[in-house]
């Protein structure tokens, strides 16, 4: 039988392991499509660049073997639905990685609403719940034609395929445990935008009620400011009350100076007498 067959990769990696721009493109892709690893979307490109190495070979060539090869590779182009029917072969140099993934099976399978998630549909994929044109199919990477996109169901015997099934109820897609939290967590911040408000809100001080037996006259003396401070009435300034308290003293000093005269006169009198 001779020796066995040397297995050797059907894609080409990139050419330098450490390129930020193509590493942040391959997350990005491999987020949004459901991809395992990056060497999903390694075989992709290298699908891609094969067509793009045929159609630049096929272009410069006029002759009645290349128009029958221009001609096949423009069928089977738009028979994975990579091209519309009118396209010509020159709109495959404009083609894209995106433009592949999008006819991934895991990917057709998400968009048919037939999966709550991207990830959930590969799950079924594998898990044998998925059929193409009547054809069990367990690859996610599987490129599925236009004439079979439609034929994409749920096995007879899968569980899958009645729509009541809790899997494919896409209305609630959280636990109950973690809308629960979520909830909570939004009352915990209106509580605190609450707060908030209520600081940065000018503080206003409301005047007391007057207590009992005080008069109208010192009511009116304590009237709120503008501000909301009450002003106290203006006390006099300290020379006044001074004078005022030196007055009666003073008339008190000039009354015992009159009698005592009118004694010295009373005596004054008696001395002449005698």
């Amino acid at each position: 039988m001779g020796d066995p067959r040397k297995t050797r990769a059907k894609f080409r990696g990139p050419s330098h392991p450490w390129q930020a721009d193509r590493i942040n493109e391959e997350k990005v892709l491999s987020k949004e499509y459901g991809l395992k690893n990056k060497q999903e979307i390694w075989k992709m490109r290298s699908k891609l660049r094969n067509f793009l190495t045929q159609t630049k070979k096929l272009v410069g060539l006029d002759t009645a073997q290349s128009d029958k090869e221009r001609k096949q590779l423009s069928d089977r182009v738009q028979k994975l639905g990579l091209l519309p029917g009118n396209a010509p072969l020159v709109d495959i140099l404009g083609l894209k990685v995106n433009n592949i993934l999008d006819r991934r099976l895991q990917t057709l399978v998400f968009k048919r609403g037939m999966a709550r998630s991207i990830k959930q549909a590969r799950q079924f994929i594998t898990h044998e719940h998925i059929t193409v044109n009547n054809r069990k199919v367990t690859s996610p990477a599987y490129i599925v034609s236009v004439g079979n996109e439609n034929s994409i169901t749920f096995t007879e015997k899968s569980p899958l395929k009645n729509e009541d099934h809790p899997e494919r109820a896409i209305e609630d897609n959280k636990p109950p445990m973690r809308k629960a939290k979520e909830e909570d967590e939004e009352k915990k911040e209106e509580k605190k935008e609450e707060k908030t408000a209520v600081k940065e809100e000018p503080a206003t001080e409301t005047p007391e009620p007057a207590a009992e037996g005080t008069s109208p006259e010192a009511k009116t003396k304590e009237k709120p400011s503008k501000e909301g401070v009450t002003q106290k009435p203006k006390e006099k300034p300290a020379e006044e009350s001074v004078v005022e308290k030196s007055a009666p003293e003073e008339k008190a000093i000039e009354a015992p100076t009159e009698e005592k005269k009118e004694e010295s006169k009373s005596e004054e009198k008696t001395e002449a007498k005698e």
